[in-house]
């Protein structure tokens, strides 16, 4: 477990325990990356970064890391040339799968209703006057 996520599960009382989910799946990429793995099962680090659109390896490494060492995701390095590093979700991670769906649908529905309101505030061609 990080340092971070054992002094907030440590300190933070039970009321907190959204805020604790928060601070172990919050991240900037975390959320994809645990539905990947979902999908997909096992990825290396190359089928992540296509995957994820291309994030910076500094920022990729980061959250992979931060998931292994609070034990979501599991790296298996294969002794072999060039080095093989395989990824995939701990049983905490399989266990984290519900919340990331939810959480994917609700920002579906979120983005839809946010682009309803946004299309009906913005002013059509039609009713513009020209300059």
């Amino acid at each position: 477990m990080r340092e971070k996520t054992e002094r907030i599960v440590r300190e933070w009382g039970d009321a907190c325990d959204a805020e604790i989910s928060i601070a172990v799946l919050g991240g900037a990429w975390k959320p994809s990356i645990l539905s990947l793995l979902g999908e997909h099962e096992v990825l290396r680090f190359g089928e992540l970064s296509r995957l994820l659109d291309e994030p910076t390896a500094r920022v990729l490494t980061r959250q992979l890391r931060e998931l292994e060492d609070d034990g979501l995701i599991t790296r298996e390095v294969y002794r072999q040339v060039p080095p093989k590093v395989e990824y995939r979700l701990s049983d905490l991670g399989l266990g984290s799968m519900p919340l990331i769906d939810a959480l994917t649908a609700w920002g579906g529905q979120y983005a839809a209703t946010q682009r309803s309101a946004l299309d009906a505030a913005a002013p059509s061609a039609s009713h513009t006057t020209p300059a």
